[in-house]
């Protein structure tokens, strides 16, 4: 009788929780379950961090990931202010600040690693923007695509480039930092410009 009614009260928690999602749809339930994810038990997620010119520094990748603040660095407990990041990794840490950092999770394609492989970025004409040249390049990975997200050094110069159908962007506790959901997966940018266009605006 007793397993019956934990069986019966899984299966309700199970019914609610999918009704929420399918009744939804929403990205901030998305969103809600991503954060569960990630402070349970981590994200499959890359990290790289990037000079001012868009160079690769390093990168780290790992199969149970958490970004957080570093709250021993914040002035007060109501402050929260730190610019540090602390990043666990598979039960192992690193701190960061400074530099330009872009942690994405496995299933994402950073769109512009294939487009400078093939392209040197100083010989291009600059009469074109970058942007429209990668959707002309790659126009099969973007077609039915909605949202293109850009990603830039401080100093302007292009990081990275996604596309989604469906594109959110989300405050971080991290000072200087976004989140965004991209499809489902998690991209995290530190100290970096950003432009999101609807893909229909490069189009022509």
């Amino acid at each position: 009788m007793r397993k019956l009614k934990r069986k019966s009260k899984k299966f309700l928690l199970v019914t609610v929780l999918t009704s929420l999602l399918l009744l939804t749809g929403c990205q901030n339930v998305r969103m809600w379950f991503k954060d569960f994810q990630q402070s349970f038990k981590g994200l499959h997620m890359t990290i790289r961090t990037y000079d001012d010119e868009s160079q690769i520094i390093d990168e780290v990748k790992g199969k149970s990931v958490y970004i957080e603040r570093d709250k021993d660095f914040d002035t007060d407990d109501e402050t929260k202010d730190s610019s540090v990041l602390r990043i666990t990794v598979g039960g192992k840490e690193l701190h960061h600040v400074g530099s330009s950092m872009i942690v994405e999770e496995e299933g994402l394609h950073n769109v512009f690693d294939d487009y400078r492989q093939k392209h040197d970025l100083k010989d291009l004409d600059s009469s074109l923007p970058i942007v429209n040249k990668m959707v002309d390049e790659f126009r099969n990975q973007f077609t039915g695509k909605k949202k293109v997200v850009l990603i830039r050094s401080q100093r302007g110069y292009p990081l990275a480039t996604y596309s989604g159908d469906k594109v959110s962007l989300y405050q971080t506790d991290v000072p200087k930092s976004t989140g965004i959901l991209i499809d489902n997966h998690y991209l995290f940018i530190y100290r970096c410009d950003y432009t999101i266009y609807d893909t229909s605006l490069l189009d022509d």
